[in-house]
Formats: C-alpha cells, structure tokens, sequence
C-alpha cells in the first residue's frame, strides 16, 4: 500500500514502516466504521495482507540491522519478533472468522490493540535509534530492501511458520506466490 501513497523506492524504511502503521490503523478504522459484513470481511483480508507484508519485511531486513548495529538491538529483535507471532495468531483467528460473529470485531480489536503497541514501540524507541545509528544512504537502502520484500511476502498468516530472516528470503518468496494464487482464485482482497 505504501507505494500507492508516494512512499516508495528511494524513501527511508523509517518513513516507509511509519506509514504501513498508518494505513494498517486505517484499515481497522474501517473495519470498524462499517456493518457490512462482506465489507469487513474484505478490509480485513486487505489489512491482513498488508500487516504480513510489513512484517515479513522488517524480519528480513530491519531485525538484522537492529541486532548488528543498535545497543541492545538483538533483544529489542527478539522482543519484536515475539510480538509478530502473536499478531499473526490474531490475524489467523480472524481470517477463520465470520465477519459477521462478535468475536470478529473481538479479534480486530485485539488485533488493533497488538498492531498499536508494536507501532509505538518502533517509532518512539527504535526508529529514532536507527537513525542515530545509520547512516541516510543505509535508511534509503533498507528501505528499498523492504520495499521488495514487500512485494514477495506472503499475504495469509503462517502461525507455523518460523519467524526468521532465512526463511523469508529461502522459502518465504514461494509461499507468497502460493498465496497470491490462492488470493486471486478465491476473489480475497489483498490490497
């Protein structure tokens, strides 16, 4: 989604990733602001989407970075990583859900509060440390890093699947074909 706003190749991954969370918590505000069950159902397939392709990303590109260059880095990393796994979980227990059960808009509100606290937590602490620590021209790449990872990233939660950089760039790119086969023939929406 981030490209079809202006923040593409050439954009530093903190301004990419800060944007991700803005369009993500205006999903949910859609999701939210809207009955209609095929409506939600569609927005959440979107959000989604879009939250694993953001994820997908900063565990290929951003975590590694963290872990070598930020004091700390490698517990904030796993500290990351953890919190990925339960949003993935969320977002399974969504996607199996109809949109029309109250434990749907449960599990977006859970989803919401998740999505919140890691979006704060990287902007106020760890975005400011990787500018500190990187240089312009390091952000910029990363953030073009990120923006291909995006664009081959699965689109479905894997709750099984492990969390790691050489997953994502070994098998990760396959799954997400996988999915966005599936995405097409079933009509999902995924952005």
């Amino acid at each position: 989604m981030s490209e079809l706003n202006g923040v593409g190749q050439g954009a530093d991954v903190t301004e990419i990733l800060t944007t991700d969370h803005r369009e993500m918590m205006d999903l949910i505000g859609q999701i939210e602001g809207t009955t209609d069950s095929v409506q939600r159902r569609d927005l959440a397939d979107t959000l989604i989407a879009e939250v694993m392709r953001h994820s997908v990303a900063e565990e290929m590109y951003v975590y590694p970075v963290m872990e070598k260059q930020l004091p700390n880095g490698a517990d904030e990393a796993d500290h990351d990583r953890q919190e990925h796994d339960e949003i993935v979980q969320v977002m399974k227990q969504i996607e199996d859900a109809n949109a029309t059960d109250p434990a749907f808009m449960e599990r977006i509100g859970e989803l919401k509060k998740l999505l919140d606290h890691h979006a704060d937590d990287e902007e106020s602490d760890q975005f400011p440390k990787l500018r500190s620590h990187l240089s312009a021209s390091d952000l910029i790449d990363m953030g073009n890093k990120v923006q291909n990872a995006k664009s081959l990233a699965p689109t479905r939660p894997h709750p099984s699947a492990p969390h790691s950089e050489l997953f994502h760039k070994s098998v990760g790119p396959g799954v997400g074909m996988i999915d966005r086969l599936r995405d097409k023939l079933t009509g999902r929406q995924t952005g």
